[in-house]
C-alpha cells in the first residue's frame, strides 16, 4: 500500500480533486483488514551488481564521484548505447519511470548495474577457489551473491531436494544490520517492520520451493524484535507445516535493554514439512549437549582398560576456577590472587599459598613444585573464583582437580555448588576418588530416548563463548557481529539430520559460515556426507564503507571487495575449519568441546568450493557462449560430487563422475553407451531445441538417469517459474 500512497500523491499533484477522491476510497478499503498478518508489501528491492559488465539495455545507477561519502543518485537509467574502449568507454542513458524524458551521458566506470525484483535473471557461477580434504565426499558450496538471486539459481539445481534450511536473518535492530533498496533501515523508519516482512517473505516463498515436501525442516532464528510477526508469517507461507517455537538462552548474563529486562534469549522456529519431526535422542535430565550420545561421543576415560565402558558416561560439570566476565581482574578482588602449588609429575595440588600484595607479581619458589597464578592467555592478571581458605576446604571435599598444562602451570578445575549438589544427589553415582583426591562420579543413565523440551538453557549455546570465541580462534584479528554458537547450530540440526547422513542443507543468510562448520562436525561424528550450500553477499560493514569511500574506492574495486563478508569472513572461516589452519597458515589453537572433543588444528575431512554468482544473457546461454558459467550449476544439480565438465567437449559429449553432457546429437549412441557403462550417473544433460530428437536420446538412456534438456530447461526455469 505504500506504493499506492505514492501513486495517489502523484495523482493529487496533477489533479487535486481526483487525488482527494482516490485517497478517500483508499482509506475506506485499507480499514478493512483480512484475518491474519497484514503488512505493506513494499516495492521490491533493487539490487546493485558491482563488477557486472555494463551492456546495452541494462538498468544502471550513476555512482557518486570517487572520494565522496554521499549516497548518490538513486534514480534508474537505461543504457541506450555504448561507445569507446577501456577507461574512455562512455554510455548514453535514458531516465526510467519519469513523465518527463531525460537523457544523460556518463563514463561506464561511473555506472553500476541494477537488477529490479521483477527482472528475470539467468544465473551462472564462477569458481573462486576450493579446499579438498574429503576424498570422494560431495562438496560444500559457498555462493557470493544477492541471496534472492541465489535462491532463484537453486530452483534449477535443488527444487524439492533440500532436507533442511537453517537461516539466521537480520534481526531488524534499527542499527546497520541490513539494507532495503540500498539504504540501511533505521529505528525511525515508520515502515521498518513491513520492509523486513516484505524482504523475508519473498525469500521464504523461494525457500518453500527448495524444501522436500515429504520430509524437511526450515529452522529460523530470531529475537524479540520480529518473532511475533515472523510467527504469523510462517503459517501463511507454510499452511501445511507443523510449526514450533523454542526459546534458547544464548547469553546467560543478558544484554541491557533500555527501560526493560536484560535480554538473555532468542527464539528458533522449526517449520516441519511432511514426516519431518525431531529425533528422539538420549538426553540428560537438563539436556547438556555433552549428554547427547551419538555413538561416537567422547567422554574422558578413566584409564585405558575402561575406555569402552566409559566412552558414553557423563561426568559432572567441572569448570575452570579462573574468573571470567565481569570483575575478573586482580584489582577487583585482591584477596583472590594467590599461588597454588602443584607437583608437575603427579598433577596433585600440594599447597595453597596466601594472597600476594599488589606490586608482587611472582609467587615464592618452592622446590619441585609449580606455582599456578590466575594469569590470562594474553598475560593479564586475573583472579580465582574462590578464596584460598575456600579452596583448601573444597580440596578435602574432592571438588578440585588439575586440567591440561599451560604456560602458567595447569588449568585448575572445580565443581561449583550446583554441580557438587548434583553429584551428591541420586542423579549421579560416586565411584570413588582419584589419586589427587578429586571425586570420580558419573550421571546415572535412565536409558530413555526423549524429545527435547521447548526451552533450552544449555552451556554450549552461549553465543559469546562459542560463537565469537570460536571465530576468533579460526580467524585471529577478524570480527563479525553476533556469530551463532557453533554447538547451538549443530544441536538444532542434529534433531532432524541424526539419521540422514547424506542430507542437503541450505543457509542463505550464512554470515560467518557457522552452518557449514556445524555440518562438518556432524559428519565427523558418524562418518556422514551431509553437505551445505552457504549463501552470503560481500557487503562491507557500514563503518568500513565510509573509510573506503573516503579513500576513493567503490564496490567492485578489488581493494573494496577484499573486506566484504564473504571474502573476509565466510570463505576464510570455512577453509580454516576444514584445514585446521588460520588464514596466516598457523595451526588453530584450542579444542572443540561437547559431544565430540578434539583439537581444532585437526580440521575435517571435507571438501568445499567457493563461487561468485554471475548474470548471463539468455542469448549467450542458448548459444553455448555462457557454458563455463553454467557448468557449476549442472554439477550442483547432479550432487556437487566428483569431477565437473567445465568446457564444452570437443568430441560432442562427455561423461563425468555423476552426470553426462551431450551437445552433438549425432553422437547420441556412443554417449548412451558410455552412460550405461558408467552405471552410477544421475543426470544426462542433452543440448537441443528439438523435442522429438531429445526424446529419441532419452529412449536410449537407463531409467535411473534423469534426462534434462538444455538449455530449454534452464531458460524456462528462470522465465516462467518464479511467479513474479
Amino acid at each position: 500500500m505504500s506504493r499506492l500512497t505514492e501513486l495517489i500523491a502523484r495523482a493529487k499533484a496533477k489533479d487535486a480533486d481526483l487525488g482527494r477522491e482516490l485517497e478517500r476510497e483508499f482509506k475506506a478499503l485499507s480499514s478493512r483488514r483480512a484475518f491474519g498478518l497484514n503488512f505493506e508489501r513494499h516495492r521490491p528491492e533493487n539490487v546493485e551488481l558491482p563488477g557486472r559488465p555494463i551492456r546495452k539495455g541494462d538498468k544502471v545507477r550513476i555512482l557518486p564521484e570517487r572520494g565522496s561519502t554521499k549516497r548518490g543518485d538513486q534514480r534508474l537509467w537505461k543504457v541506450t548505447s555504448l561507445a569507446g574502449k577501456g577507461s574512455e568507454r562512455m554510455a548514453k542513458l535514458s531516465l526510467l519511470y519519469t513523465d518527463e524524458p531525460e537523457t544523460a551521458e556518463s563514463a561506464v566506470a561511473d555506472l553500476v548495474v541494477v537488477a529490479e525484483f521483477r527482472d528475470y535473471i539467468y544465473p551462472g557461477l564462477v569458481s573462486t577457489g576450493k579446499v579438498e580434504r574429503g576424498g570422494d565426499k560431495p562438496f560444500h558450496t559457498v555462493i557470493n551473491g544477492e541471496n534472492f538471486h541465489a535462491l532463484e539459481a537453486l530452483t534449477f539445481t535443488h527444487r524439492g531436494k533440500l532436507d533442511a534450511i537453517y537461516i539466521d536473518p537480520p534481526y531488524n535492530s534499527g542499527a546497520t544490520d541490513w539494507k532495503y533498496n540500498n539504504s540501511y533501515v533505521e529505528k525511525e523508519d515508520v515502515y521498518r517492520h513491513s520492509k523486513w516482512l516484505a524482504m523475508i517473505e519473498r525469500r521464504l516463498f523461494l525457500a518453500r520451493e527448495l524444501l522436500n515436501p515429504s520430509r524437511s525442516v526450515l529452522i529460523v532464528t530470531i529475537d524479540a524484535r520480529e518473532f511475533l510477526r515472523l510467527g504469523l508469517l510462517l503459517p501463511q507461507i507454510f499452511p501445511e507445516a507443523r510449526i514450533q517455537m523454542v526459546s534458547s538462552v544464548i547469553n546467560p548474563k543478558g544484554v541491557s535493554v533500555a527501560g526493560g529486562f536484560r535480554r538473555a534469549d532468542e527464539y528458533l522456529f522449526f517449520v516441519m514439512l511432511g514426516d519431518a519431526a525431531p529425533k528422539r535422542l538420549r538426553l540428560s535430565k537438563e539436556w547438556s549437549p555433552s549428554s547427547i550420545v551419538s555413538g561416537t561421543s567422547k567422554i574422558p576415560k578413566l584409564d585405558e582398560d575402561e575406555e569402552e565402558a566409559s566412552a558414553k558416561r557423563i561426568e559432572p560439570a567441572w569448570t575452570s576456577m579462573m574468573r571470567r566476565g565481569s570483575e575478573a581482574a586482580r584489582t577487583d578482588r585482591e584477596s583472590m590472587f594467590y599461588p597454588i602449588y602443584a607437583d608437575p609429575v603427579s598433577k596433585v595440588i600440594v599447597e595453597v599459598g596466601e594472597a600476594l600484595p599488589l606490586g608482587i607479581d611472582e609467587a615464592p619458589k618452592k622446590e619441585g613444585l609449580v606455582p599456578i597464578l590466575p594469569i590470562r592467555r594474553n598475560g593479564d592478571q586475573g583472579r580465582w573464583q574462590i578464596s584460598a581458605a575456600e579452596l583448601r576446604a573444597r580440596i578435602k571435599q574432592g571438588r578440585i582437580r588439575l586440567g591440561r598444562a599451560t604456560s602458567y602451570g595447569f588449568v585448575v578445575n572445580y565443581l561449583p555448588d550446583g554441580a557438587y549438589e548434583a553429584v551428591l544427589s541420586d542423579t549421579f553415582e560416586i565411584e570413588g576418588y582419584a589419586h589427587d583426591g578429586s571425586v570420580i562420579a558419573f550421571q546415572i543413565e535412565d536409558g530413555d530416548e526423549r524429545i527435547a523440551p521447548t526451552q533450552w538453557k544449555i552451556e554450549s549455546h552461549n553465543a559469546s563463548e562459542h560463537g565469537s570465541g570460536i571465530l576468533e580462534q579460526l580467524l585471529p584479528g577478524r570480527s563479525f557481529p553476533f556469530p551463532k554458537s557453533l554447538y547451538a547450530v549443530e544441536d538444532a540440526l542434529r534433531f532432524f539430520l541424526f539419521d540422514k547422513q547424506d542430507a542437503k542443507v541450505l543457509d542463505f543468510f550464512s554470515g560467518s559460515g557457522t552452518t557449514a562448520h556445524a555440518l562438518a562436525r556432524l559428519n565427523k561424528q558418524d562418518g556422514g556426507q551431509r553437505q551445505c550450500i552457504s549463501v552470503t553477499n560481500n557487503e562491507v560493514s557500514a563503518d568500513e564503507q565510509a573509510k573506503l569511500r573516503q579513500d576513493g574506492l567503490r564496490p567492485g574495486d578489488p581493494d573494496w571487495e577484499q573486506w566484504g563478508i564473504c571474502d573476509y569472513i565466510t570463505k576464510p572461516r570455512i577453509k580454516a575449519a576444514i584445514t585446521g589452519e588460520t588464514p596466516e597458515g598457523q595451526p588453530i589453537k584450542g579444542d572443540y568441546k561437547f559431544t565430540d572433543e578434539f583439537p581444532m588444528a585437526d580440521g575435517f575431512e571435507e571438501n568445499a568450493e567457493f563461487f561468485t554468482l554471475t548474470y548471463e544473457t539468455p542469448v549467450a546461454v542458448s548459444h553455448n557462449r555462457a557454458f563455463e558459467r553454467i557448468a557449476p550449476l549442472l554439477w550442483m544439480r547432479a550432487g556437487s560430487e566428483g569431477s565437473r565438465i567445465d568446457k564444452l567437449p570437443t568430441n560432442g559429449w562427455e561423461v563425468a563422475d555423476r552426470y553426462g553432457l551431450l551437445i552433438d546429437l549425432d553422437k547420441a549412441t556412443p554417449f548412451a553407451e558410455a552412460v550405461v557403462e558408467k552405471g552410477n550417473l544421475r543426470i544426462a544433460y542433452i543440448v537441443t531445441d528439438d523435442e522429438r530428437r531429445f526424446q529419441s536420446v532419452v529412449r536410449q538412456l537407463p531409467d535411473m538417469v534423469e534426462p534434462v534438456r538444455l538449455y530449454e530447461s534452464y531458460l524456462t526455469n528462470f522465465k516462467f517459474s518464479m511467479g513474479r
